[in-house]
């Protein structure tokens, strides 16, 4: 099956995110889940992007970065929210992606130097409402014309998290549809 590295969202390595790489374990994928926060996790999403902005948003890059060298070049990258930039970064920087799945958020490709590398499968998940997403939208509809093997699915409804059975944001059918998207993604890149 195909190996992913999966980068978590501003809360941490939370145990909705940790159920979410299970599931994907259990499909029979190789799951990375590198741990961008030393350890930290939080409860409420405002404290977690502000330590994201104290520890500084480069270093989070640096550090996904870092675990990625451990591993070998040929993975999909992933990442929730805050998660996107190292999975973004990676996948465009780094030679031999199989893909990159990027979920509640998105970078305009020139943020890392180069256009979304056209051999590189991508897949997008938005929520339509979302009130950290108002740029993002238009970077990943942008990302996905880059790409020559691109999609963006958008999900009715608000709320960022939607996908972490821990947090309040969370939306059983769409987090349902997101992960069945995923897998069938992951099958016909791996």
């Amino acid at each position: 099956m195909t190996t992913v590295v999966l980068f978590h969202h501003a809360l941490g390595r939370t145990a909705g995110f940790l159920e979410f790489a299970d599931e994907l374990r259990s499909a029979g994928h190789t799951v990375h889940t590198p741990d961008l926060y030393e350890g930290r996790t939080f409860t409420d999403l405002d404290e977690g992007i502000g330590h994201a902005e104290e520890t500084g948003f480069d270093e989070v890059v640096r550090r996904g970065a870092q675990a990625a060298d451990e591993l070998p070049n040929d993975v999909v990258y992933a990442g929730f929210s805050l998660g996107v930039m190292p999975a973004q970064y990676l996948a465009q920087r780094r030679p031999g992606a199989r893909g990159a799945l990027l979920y509640l958020s998105a970078i305009p490709s020139s943020e890392f130097g180069s256009p979304w590398p056209g051999a590189v499968p991508l897949q997008i998940h938005m929520r339509e409402d979302d009130p950290l997403a108002g740029e993002d939208l238009p970077a990943a509809r942008a990302l996905v014309e880059e790409a020559a093997d691109g999609e963006l699915f958008v999900y009715p409804g608000g709320g960022h998290l939607f996908a972490d059975r821990d947090h309040a944001d969370y939306d059983e059918p769409a987090a349902r549809l997101l992960m069945e998207r995923t897998l069938a993604f992951l099958d016909r890149v791996g």
